[in-house]
This record gives C-alpha cells, sequence and structure tokens, in this order.
C-alpha cells in the first residue's frame, strides 16, 4: 500500500511543477485543498484535519441544537423545528465526502488520483486546456456554494439581530451571538464546500478525459494501422474504467442520500398542520438546492463524457463506410463514373450536422471530423470491420456497478431531484 502511495495527496509533484505555467495554477489549487480538507501528509496533520472535520462537521451542530434550544422562550417565527433533519443532512454529505478524500488520498495520492503523473506523456495542448481547468475549479465551487452560503449568511443574521433578546446567550450578549453564529456559519460553508470539493474533482478528471477523447478523434483521419487505433481505445477504455471504479460509490450514495433526503423533507412539510413558511422551512429549501446542485455536477459530468465515449463508436462507423465507397476507385470499368464521383464526394465531405443544427456546443467538434478517404489501401476492408465490431461491442463510458450513466440517465434521474426540490421550495418558500 505505502509503495502505491506517490505522493501525499496535498503534496506538490515536483517532477510535474514545470507544467501549467511553472506550477503556478498546481500550487493554487494544493493551496485551496489544504485550506478546506487540511493536509494530511503525515500523522500530526492528519490528527488536525479529522479534529477539524469533527469539529465543524459534528460538535458545532450538536453544541447549536441544544445551547441555542429555545422552542419554549421564542416566537413562532424564532423557532427552528427542521433544525435536526437539516443539520443531519449536511453532516452526513460532508462525513461521505471527507471519507472518500482520506481514502483516495492514503490509497492513491495527489498526483496519481488527479492523473498529474500521467499528464506530462500528453501534448501541450491537453497540459495547458487542464490546467485551465484545474483554475476554473476553484471559481466553479464558489459559483454553485457562494449564492446558498449568502442566504444562509442573510438568515442567520436576521435570526441573531432579531431573536437577541430571547435566543439563550452566554456572557456577553453580543459577542455570545457573534461567536455563535461564525460558529454556525463556518460549519455550514465547510460542509458545503468539502462535498462540491468532491464534484468538481470529478468533473476535472472528466475534463482531462474529454480532451483526450478530442485529441483521438482525428486519428480517423490520418493513415494510421487498426492496430495502433485499438490500443489507444483500450488505453482510453482502461482510464474510463478507473475513474467509474474510484467514484461509483459515491456516486450511487450521493444519489441515494439525496433522493432520501428530499423524500424525508416533503414528508415533514406536507404532514397534516405542519407549520411551514419560509422563516421556519427556508433552511430545507436551501440544503436541498445545494444537494441537488452537487449531484446535477457528478451526472452532467459523467453523462458528458459517457456521450462522447460513445461518439468514437459512430466515428469509426463513418469512417469505415467513407473507406468502402471510396474503394470503387479501385473497379474499373464496373461502377459508372457518376457514382464514383458521387463516392469520392461524401468520403470527402461527409458530416454529421452542420453549423445551423440545434446540437451540443463542444459536442459536436468530434461528431463532424471529416473524413480523408487515405485508408482505402492500407487497411483492409475486414481489419475496418473488426475494429467497427470491436468498438460497438465495447462501448466506453462511466459506469456504476454496470449501469451506464447516458443521457437517459441524466434526464430521468435529474428530472426527478429537480421535481422533488421545486415541490419542496413551493411548500417551505411557496415558490
Amino acid at each position: 500500500m505505502e509503495e502505491e502511495r506517490e505522493v501525499s495527496f496535498l503534496a506538490m509533484n515536483k517532477e510535474n511543477s514545470g507544467i501549467y505555467h511553472d506550477g503556478k495554477e498546481l500550487r493554487r489549487f494544493r493551496a485551496y485543498l489544504r485550506w478546506v480538507y487540511v493536509d494530511q501528509s503525515n500523522l500530526c496533520k492528519a490528527g488536525i484535519s479529522w479534529s477539524v472535520f469533527f469539529t465543524l462537521a459534528y460538535v458545532v451542530p450538536i453544541l447549536s441544537h441544544f445551547l441555542l434550544d429555545c422552542s419554549t422562550t421564542c416566537d413562532a417565527d424564532h423557532r427552528r423545528p427542521y433544525h435536526v433533519p437539516v443539520q443531519i443532512s449536511l453532516s452526513v454529505f460532508a462525513t461521505l465526502s471527507f471519507i472518500s478524500l482520506s481514502k483516495w488520498d492514503r490509497k492513491y495520492g495527489f498526483s496519481k488520483f488527479l492523473f498529474l503523473d500521467k499528464v506530462s506523456d500528453e501534448s501541450l495542448k491537453i497540459q495547458r486546456g487542464y490546467a485551465i481547468q484545474m483554475k476554473r475549479t476553484m471559481k466553479l465551487i464558489l459559483l454553485w456554494g457562494l449564492p446558498c452560503f449568502i442566504c444562509q449568511c442573510v438568515y442567520k443574521i436576521w435570526w441573531y439581530i432579531s431573536g437577541a433578546s430571547q435566543i439563550p446567550y452566554y456572557g456577553e450578549v453580543y459577542v455570545s451571538g457573534i461567536i455563535l453564529c461564525t460558529l454556525e456559519l463556518c460549519s455550514w460553508f465547510y460542509r458545503t464546500s468539502i462535498f462540491f470539493l468532491v464534484c468538481v474533482l470529478f468533473r476535472l478528471i472528466g475534463y482531462l478525459q474529454i480532451q483526450r477523447l478530442d485529441e483521438f478523434a482525428p486519428v480517423f483521419q490520418r493513415e494510421t494501422e487498426v492496430g495502433t487505433i485499438l490500443l489507444e481505445h483500450l488505453r482510453i477504455r482502461r482510464n474510463l474504467r478507473v475513474i467509474s471504479h474510484r467514484f461509483r460509490a459515491f456516486i450511487l450514495s450521493s444519489l441515494l442520500l439525496v433522493t432520501a433526503s428530499q423524500l424525508i423533507f416533503l414528508l415533514m412539510v406536507i404532514k397534516p398542520h405542519a407549520d411551514v413558511d419560509i422563516l421556519k422551512g427556508g433552511e430545507l429549501g436551501l440544503v436541498s438546492i445545494t444537494l441537488v446542485s452537487g449531484l446535477y455536477i457528478l451526472l452532467r459530468s459523467a453523462t458528458k463524457i459517457t456521450h462522447k465515449a460513445q461518439s468514437l463508436t459512430g466515428l469509426a462507423s463513418k469512417w469505415h463506410i467513407c473507406a468502402t465507397i471510396n474503394s470503387f476507385d479501385n473497379i474499373d470499368g464496373e461502377t459508372p463514373t457518376a457514382l464514383i464521383a458521387s463516392a469520392q464526394a461524401m468520403a470527402a465531405d461527409i458530416s454529421w450536422g452542420s453549423s445551423e443544427d440545434e446540437s451540443g456546443d463542444e459536442e459536436d467538434e468530434l461528431n463532424n471530423t471529416k473524413m480523408m478517404p487515405i485508408q482505402t489501401r492500407t487497411i483492409s476492408f475486414h481489419k475496418r470491420q473488426a475494429l467497427v465490431t470491436y468498438m460497438e461491442n465495447n462501448r466506453a463510458g462511466i459506469t456504476v456497478y454496470g449501469f451506464m450513466l447516458d443521457r437517459t440517465w441524466l434526464h430521468s434521474i435529474f428530472g426527478i431531484q429537480l421535481a422533488l426540490c421545486l415541490w419542496l421550495l413551493n411548500k417551505t418558500v411557496g415558490i
């Protein structure tokens, strides 16, 4: 196990220090990981990491529930009937994320987990694109998490200020309120950030695979042996299987827990005589939006990888058809001249879709690859047919315990989650 651990999850890989603009993006990303995840490179730092986790994920919510219990002294607007399910949901997802990060840290290390040890073998275009995406990853966490955190800040500040005379305090009232409010907000931000961190790490790794697929697609434009294409496709399938194996437990657990949380929240707000309004149940809607957003990042990233990988099968079929049609040129006196000209035009210029089609944005780059009929004499029909048959029977993509995460999964699963979330928001905040 120790031999597999090349570099700590938060340690700089010196071999990659020259990549990503002299390592600036990598250093920034490492600093962010240390801030939100805390360094676990040695026993002492691991102890600090776990202590921070237990304090913010469990100690602070428990103390908040008991020390700020004002069910008998507060008015109706300041009571917190849904405080317990909100805190349990956030702590459960923070636990799932933290344990997953600790497992990946211990088993793979930072460099191996993010494929940084392999990026140096890729083209300069892939290296630069991965560096840019790594830089955008930190912004993505803020983009998804900051609006929810701002709403939580507004609610907590209002709750403490307007209920200062009703909420229990310890020592001086304003100092007690500031300390307790700050601890609650730090706990909220830590638990949501660590959940979004795992989601965007999956998105980051998936982006690298999408770049590799885009670079692999032009191989059908060059005079390449079938064996070379097959080996590269096997490497792509292996990488996708590795990613699926590492994230499958987290994806499935997140899907089940988000669905369970949504259903529990709904049962609580639709039961007879439930006292629900935006002041009491607003946190339920806020947590629901946070969890569904993280799940959406996971599922959309998985389906984008799967769709891009499976597009290679169609691209190979298109390449095979173009080369086969062009083979009519080798038959003298048996094919009409008009048919030969038509076949050559199709082989050289056929493409899927056009600029006016309303299809996916970045996914058109692979599908619109034009085929050049140069493989007709160098690659036999049987070799091309065998390659296409293999790719059709061995479709690559992200799988979770045997289930391929494609667009059908995304539309159905996220449609259910979105419906539950909107129903909950309608019951709690009147949207």
